[in-house]
């Protein structure tokens, strides 16, 4: 759910593509020997979550853990819900078709389906069959009908439905009952390869009670989630506190969960770390070399590590009168951003070998995962801009009166103000000016982000096993339809090739095809993926079955405390 498919301050889903933890400015300092020994960079591979028998577990018990702003819209298929600390939470209450392992292979949930299969090629056909205990938390049965409408909310044939993410189905023609109320028939107007993730990863089902108009869809959950279908249901909220709880629900048919509550509470991400310490919060993400060496060194606490599916990025605006308006000025800012030393700076010491993400769709150890940037290159970059027109005068250049100068917004967290003072003196040596433009946590996306209030603006996406479901979210460029494409970046020759990667069911075909969409997307300036985390969080030793998870999904009813 904007690292899409990030992925409210800084991750956003990603949805087959968002909070962003702290960081100290001296973050980059340090040994790396003790932190990174025995990490694998690869993701899709490890999970550590200190997996623990139901019979291990203490019954009962309260988990808290913590968001960085109160959710805007609990809606997450929408435009403004589209946020990984929203997401987290709905993880617990929503139902997902497919369960994931940290290989990243898939099983039905069968909490939720009885089966999920592919029933016809010609035309594609994919079957739901819905599990016949499974209900929204007012006890009224999961039916066809919430298939069918999400469907027609997330095709884009309506405008008036402010989504975050098609996620095929632009390609559905058509969803009917099949033998009963609990089957959805899907049938396709053409192939689309990552069928499986279209109410899996960060894409949960809704009622239709939600998804069924555009009022509702867009503000129905403003307040509120309304009906759940997990093992947990919201019991409590706060705004002011920025405090959320999660309870049993009582009409859950599956296997009861092991914890009474989970709290979530909206906390500073620069406070997260010493909040663990004190007691008051028992899982954190963690950022810096510094983090991981606190928490080793704090009694009752642990490090727990799998290669992390999140990512940073930035976002170039391209929309017209934007100082980046030019494909030609992006391409250019691209080549003269150090994204090696920006890696090296951050992740020394966190993992064995800091590198940059070299790939807008697949994530390092992802099958299909292969560089495709075009390099760090200053001379080129100066160069191209004196050919564009921009001549240096003194330390800025500038064309027709204006200076090359770049405000680049971003939550307002150490870490990313430490990226952006990188970038800052990577682009005046070419003599491209940058400001530094911090923002709070609440309002980022709606009302800085969406809006394009930026010239280039950082934050997190999030993957997840279906990475083809977010190429149209990020990379088409419809001007009526912008999803998570916030810069406006696009031609019809990408979104053509976006069109034939989506239809393709050849596996090689396909994985060859992403490719040629991210070499297009770092040829067009669009955006410039920076590093994947390292994936540390700091967590209680006597917590179970949750950690750091890689790829792999959670359970919620086993998620626990030690006896």
């Amino acid at each position: 759910m904007r690292s899409r498919r990030l992925r409210a301050h800084g991750t956003r889903l990603r949805c087959a593509a968002v909070v962003v933890a702290a960081g100290m400015i001296m973050a980059a300092c340090g040994s790396g020997a003790e932190s990174a020994e025995g990490l694998s960079d690869a993701i899709g591979t490890t999970s550590d979550i200190n997996p623990q028998d139901r019979d291990a577990l203490r019954e009962g018990g309260n988990l808290r853990l913590a968001i960085t702003s109160y959710p805007a819209n609990w809606n997450t298929l929408s435009n403004d819900g589209n946020e990984g600390d929203i997401g987290e939470i709905a993880w617990a209450m929503m139902p997902r078709a497919f369960m994931v392992d940290a290989a990243g292979e898939l099983t039905v949930n069968t909490d939720y389906f009885s089966s999920v299969e592919l029933t016809g090629t010609d035309p594609m056909r994919v079957t739901y069959t819905v599990n016949p205990d499974a209900v929204w938390s007012d006890g009224s049965p999961i039916t066809w009908e919430d298939i069918a409408a999400q469907a027609n909310a997330l095709s884009g044939r309506d405008k008036a439905y402010l989504i975050a993410i098609s996620n095929g189905f632009e390609f559905v023609e058509s969803v009917e009952r099949g033998v009963d109320d609990r089957q959805a028939v899907l049938t396709f107007s053409t192939p689309y390869a990552d069928w499986r993730g279209q109410f899996a990863g960060n894409s949960m089902l809704y009622p239709k009670s939600v998804t069924s108009t555009p009022e509702s869809f867009n503000t129905g959950l403003l307040d509120a989630p309304g009906l759940t279908a997990g093992p947990f249901l919201i019991t409590a909220t706060d705004r002011a506190q920025g405090r959320i709880t999660l309870g049993r629900n009582p009409n859950w048919w599956g296997e009861t969960p092991v914890l009474d509550t989970i709290t979530y509470s909206a906390l500073d991400s620069s406070s997260w770390v010493q909040a663990l310490q004190n007691n008051e919060i028992d899982l954190v993400r963690l950022n810096t070399i510094d983090e991981v060496k606190t928490v080793r060194g704090t009694e009752g606490l642990v490090v727990r590590r799998a290669p992390g599916n999140r990512w940073r990025h930035i976002t170039f605006n391209g929309a017209p009168g934007s100082i980046l308006a030019d494909e030609g000025v992006r391409v250019a800012i691209s080549k003269a951003i150090d994204r090696q030393g920006i890696v090296t700076a951050m992740q020394n010491g966190l993992v064995e070998n800091p590198r940059p993400l070299n790939n807008h769709i697949f994530l390092q150890g992802q099958q299909g995962y292969q560089d495709n940037s075009l390099g760090f290159d200053p001379e080129a970059a100066a160069r191209e801009l004196d050919a564009l027109g921009w001549v240096r005068n003194g330390d800025i250049r500038e064309k027709d009166g204006r200076e090359l100068v770049i405000r680049d917004v971003m939550y307002n967290d150490p870490t990313w103000v430490q990226i952006a003072q990188i970038i800052q003196q990577n682009l005046a040596a070419i003599g491209v000016g940058l400001t530094i433009d911090t923002k709070p946590a609440a309002g980022f996306f709606t009302d800085v982000i969406q809006p394009g209030d930026f010239d280039a603006a950082q934050f997190i996406f999030q993957g997840d096993p279906f990475p083809l479901s977010s190429i149209r979210q990020i990379y088409y460029y419809d001007p009526d339809d912008l999803q998570a494409n916030f810069g406006r970046i696009g031609s019809p020759e990408l979104n053509a090739l976006i069109e034939r990667t989506l239809t393709e069911l050849d596996p090689a075909e396909v994985l060859e095809l992403a490719n040629e969409v991210d070499r297009k997307v770092f040829e067009e300036g669009h955006s410039l993926p920076l590093m994947q985390s390292d994936g540390s969080v700091g967590a209680r030793t006597t917590l179970a079955n949750i950690g750091s998870p890689g790829l792999a999904s959670y359970d919620y009813t086993k998620i626990g405390f030690l006896k």
